[in-house]
């Protein structure tokens, strides 16, 4: 089997990390020639794309190719993979195809629950995009007859990216804006997910996200409790310091449901809630700082 990704990232690369012995062969895209000499480095073959126009090797790879993943973030114009290689990759008949989205897509719904079946009703311009982006998918699946499973992301966190590690940075903020939740997804628990859909290729989409969404300000309390140091004060979202991308992230407010790929994958989430996670991750930075000392 042979795995082409379309934008390694963080997402993406758990993934790699999770599924590596199952393939013969994995590429994927990068912007950049230094991340695509790094990525040579860890046995994956890289491909220049910066979405403006087909990649070299691209197509060819994409021939071959047994299951791709789409990690790009749409544009105004659309899903650049679509755009400039959608018909190598309906050429290539993959039996699995997945793409990562984002709960953003549902918009605002007051606190109140939501699941897969739920209208969107996307606020930011960037969920507009990717409720764009979806649908685009979803058509290519039909008219191509081949599975397209979409995969959206509640706010994703794991090893160097958590609120243990903002507060150790200085970063770590606690902003209070009553009544707000959000959902939060451990990037191992997306690797886990995706794994469970590769054994069930079809057109359906999931929701990847935790058990309990929760009050932000309470997770970085809770961080700061099992750091043995004060939380930050809180600061009233009203008269915070943010930007325009930040603040529209508190314009949404809903609870996320996970129900659906949980029965139809069997899937159970290691870390499914904040708390989980972060006793395990503040246990995996106690054990590199005494590494380091021993």
């Amino acid at each position: 089997m042979r795995l082409f990704i379309f934008g390694i990232g963080y997402s993406s690369r758990a993934f790699i990390d999770r599924v590596r012995d199952r393939f013969d062969w994995i590429g994927g895209t990068t912007r950049s020639p230094e991340k695509a000499a790094r990525l040579k480095d860890v046995g994956v073959e890289p491909f220049l794309f910066d979405g403006t126009e087909p990649g070299g090797g691209i197509r060819d790879a994409l021939a071959q190719a047994s299951h791709v993943l789409l990690s790009i973030a749409p544009d105004e114009a659309g899903d650049p993979a679509l755009i400039h290689h959608g018909a190598d990759i309906a050429a290539g008949r993959p039996h699995w195809i997945g793409y990562l989205s984002t709960v953003g897509v549902y918009g605002d719904h007051h606190g109140e629950w939501v699941d897969e079946d739920t209208p969107c009703r996307p606020v930011s311009k960037r969920s507009v995009q990717r409720v764009a982006a979806e649908q685009a998918w979803l058509r290519f699946a039909d008219e191509h007859g081949v599975p397209v499973a979409i995969f959206r992301l509640s706010g994703i966190y794991g090893p160097g990216r958590n609120a243990l590690v903002n507060l150790m940075s200085g970063t770590a903020r606690r902003l209070v804006k009553p009544g707000q939740v959000f959902n939060r997804i451990h990037v191992e628990d997306i690797a886990g997910a995706l794994e469970a859909s590769l054994a069930r290729p079809r057109t359906r989409i999931y929701n990847v996200t935790d058990d309990e969404p929760s009050p932000p300000q309470d997770v970085v309390a809770y961080a700061a409790d099992l750091l043995g140091v004060e939380p930050p004060p809180e600061i009233p979202f009203q008269s915070a310091d943010l930007s325009p991308m930040a603040r529209s992230f508190y314009g949404e407010n809903k609870r996320v449901s996970n129900q659906r790929i949980k029965a139809e994958l069997g899937f159970n989430f290691r870390f499914s809630t904040y708390r989980i996670a972060l006793e395990h991750l503040k246990a995996e930075i106690d054990s590199t700082t005494q590494g380091n000392h021993s």
